[in-house]
């Protein structure tokens, strides 16, 4: 997997050489997370929260509506961890607090127990950033003592997985070192990013050849490295047959659409045109998927699966997915949805055909007849009267939600955040 570091101080994105040296400042985080998440996760790291010197939380928040991001920077206590998972990050980096104890370094075996055990191991990544072999913390600005090897063994009792940070090498576009990365992948199983100094596709390429993700910062910024052309040489090309890996393409609302295969060429026209493009093995050739009939698959994000060589395209199709006229290559109909009613309602408040019940409702009558429609539900007697009445409830909240220009999604997204905070809760 490919991940995209977006690095903030002072309510900006930065970029730093060695964790100092200010080498680019930004100010366009949203659109830089909704760009990076097609590539993979987004690395969203406060620097401030790490040198002890502040908070960029109220940035950060939005953030994490808007991709999937693994979080960190001055994360030193289990409930900061669990408000950040609540409000979406998908997982938590914790650095300095992961390695001292009192006045002392060592490994914080009870705090990263009590966090594994609050957010699920499978969520926590530690960050095990090292100078010349040596763990260092308070970002980047503290020697422990510690050595990289022999304590990245013992994180990994407690993390899903490691991030590691040759910070001697960070933000110096002078290379990664590759000799450091390959001992530490033979040292550790569990799962390992590596990021610092990676300036070519040669790197990215040979990083994850080794099963490692890669994580880009500097290069990115700079436009020495793309982000299209670092996903398609970080999949195991190895395993393509023909030169082919299978795609299967899924709406943004879970149904699987169909299953397609994609080249280098399909992959990176992919992400050029933002429409899901295909290699046609009937025609040997670059095919995108609705060319001719204009039933495109806009793409959201694409995700390689753990052994890099199958493809999940999520997407919003824009009509029938199949050549036979069908939703989907699965299913002769489109399953019913929240999310497609409402892209009926949108459609029906948009064109406002002659005698559309939904186009006919002003802003008032729509909130008058869901406290009307709350009441029946409240009041129903039999199971189909219930069944009923709270369909009408439904059906006028999402029209309520599209005049409000606010789309279900961002509910089931804040229920969500509620489910992981009662888990988080629970411990």
């Amino acid at each position: 997997m490919i991940i995209a570091s977006i690095d903030i101080q002072d309510a900006q994105v930065v970029q730093l050489r060695r964790g100092v040296e200010l080498a680019l400042r930004r100010e366009d985080g949203d659109d830089l997370a909704r760009e990076f998440n097609r590539f993979g996760e987004v690395a969203v790291i406060d620097l401030d929260a790490a040198m002890g010197r502040g908070s960029n939380f109220d940035m950060i928040k939005p953030l994490l509506r808007i991709a999937d991001c693994r979080v960190g920077g001055g994360i030193k206590d289990v409930e900061r961890a669990a408000e950040f998972i609540s409000l979406g990050a998908k997982k938590i980096i914790v650095g300095s607090a992961a390695f001292r104890v009192g006045q002392t370094f060592a490994l914080n075996k009870e705090f990263l127990s009590a966090l594994a055990n609050r957010i699920g191991r499978e969520r926590l990544i530690v960050a095990v950033d090292a100078r010349n072999d040596e763990i260092v913390v308070d970002g980047w600005q503290t020697p422990t003592g510690l050595s990289l090897i022999e304590t990245a063994r013992l994180v990994e009792k407690y993390a899903g997985e490691l991030l590691f940070t040759a910070v001697e090498k960070e933000g110096m576009m002078g290379g990664a070192d590759i000799d450091a990365v390959k001992k530490l992948r033979g040292a550790v199983s569990c799962s390992l990013t590596v990021a610092g100094g990676i300036s070519t596709l040669d790197e990215v390429e040979t990083i994850s050849a080794l099963g490692c993700d890669v994580q880009l910062g500097m290069a990115l910024y700079t436009g020495k490295i793309k982000l299209a052309d670092a996903f398609s040489v970080s999949l195991n090309w190895n395993k393509a047959v023909d030169g082919l890996l299978p795609v299967i393409a899924q709406s943004y609302d879970g149904q699987v659409l169909m299953t397609g295969f994609t080249d280098k060429e399909a992959l990176l026209e992919t992400f050029k045109r933002g429409n899901v493009c295909f290699h046609s093995r009937t025609r040997n050739c670059l095919w995108m998927k609705g060319e001719n009939s204009g039933n495109t698959m806009k793409l959201l994000r694409l995700r390689a699966d753990c052994d890099r060589d199958a493809l999940l395209a999520v997407v919003v199709p824009s009509g029938p997915v199949c050549h036979t006229g069908a939703w989907s290559c699965f299913e002769t109909e489109r399953r019913f949805t929240l999310q497609y009613l409402q892209e009926i309602i949108d459609e029906r408040l948009r064109s406002a055909p002659a005698g559309s019940y939904t186009a006919s409702l002003t802003d008032e009558l729509v909130r008058r007849k869901i406290m009307e429609e709350a009441y029946e539900v409240c009041t129903a007697k039999t199971h189909d009267e219930f069944a009923w009445e709270a369909a009408d409830l439904i059906y006028h909240t999402l029209v309520l939600l599209s005049k409000e220009n606010m789309h279900i999604d961002e509910v089931l997204t804040e229920l969500d955040r509620r489910h992981k905070k009662s888990l988080a809760s629970r411990g």
